[in-house]
């Protein structure tokens, strides 16, 4: 039987594979359980230093499974809300984990596939990409999982409304004109600058890429100019204590590429 989530492991770098290509990687309660506990897990794993999240098969994730999981099937709202949260709570841990995640999006990202789209740190999509908010579209609101929190902070409320109040599919050149992801490009081109991203990371103090993660996302919540500035002000502060600063110097100075040792 195939893992319905490929998880490979290389040079600090982990990939996630979505496998469920014959049901357009839709999530059914073991991909959403296999998620979430995965990105759950990466909370104080200092080893690995970057996600690149994927998919099988010409599509990312069509969403919930709703031949296996229908929403308020044979359900009161108590054992309903356990459903929601279980898969909720991936872009929770997402948005938690210190490691930044870089999402390649091919073919269809709706409902909660859109959602992990949305909940990475950077987007990539290939030409035939296209997103939406499907959940309207089943008789649910088109806010959840998160998508309403994000969408609008992305890309502004009115194209977020625009999109969450229809269901409308937003293609890949049009997510690349507002700016919703950042490459569109064939799927081997993608995963080659998936790749790249990861290494150029890498090269990079440990400790300044996980806090230049979590600055990037409290920095949206935060009320004024002042709070984030005291942020960032702190967490330099932070970096200049660790060994990794001196070396980074170091190395700026004498012209070579830093050894940075996670301290």
């Amino acid at each position: 039987m195939q893992d319905i989530l490929d998880i490979q492991e290389q040079g600090g770098v982990m990939r996630l594979t979505l496998n469920r290509p014959e049901r357009l990687n839709a999530l059914n309660p073991a991909l959403a359980t296999a998620l979430r506990e995965c990105f759950q897990g990466l909370y104080r794993r200092k080893d690995i230093r970057v996600v690149i999240l994927q998919a099988a098969g010409p599509n990312f994730c069509a969403g919930l499974d709703l031949k296996e999981q229908a929403p308020g099937k044979d359900l009161g709202a108590a054992e309903m809300m356990d459903v929601q949260h279980s898969i909720r709570d991936i872009m929770i841990a997402m948005r938690r984990c210190p490691q930044p995640i870089i999402s390649v999006v091919q073919g269809a990202a709706s409902g909660g596939g859109f959602a992990l789209a949305l909940a990475s740190d950077i987007r990539l999509a290939t030409p035939d990409a296209r997103m939406n908010a499907s959940f309207l579209r089943v008789g649910l609101t088109g806010c959840d999982m998160g998508v309403s929190y994000f969408l609008p902070r992305m890309v502004g409320s009115s194209v977020a409304a625009q999109y969450l109040l229809t269901g409308r599919f937003m293609d890949a050149q049009r997510a690349y004109s507002l700016g919703l992801v950042s490459t569109v490009a064939a799927l081997d081109a993608l995963n080659l600058e998936a790749q790249a991203l990861a290494e150029d990371m890498l090269r990079t103090n440990p400790l300044g890429l996980r806090m230049t993660k979590e600055a990037l996302g409290h920095s949206l919540d935060m009320g004024s100019l002042e709070a984030v500035m005291a942020m960032e002000d702190r967490q330099q502060i932070l970096c200049t204590q660790s060994a990794d600063f001196a070396e980074g110097m170091l190395a700026f100075l004498e012209k070579r590429p830093p050894n940075y040792t996670g301290r």
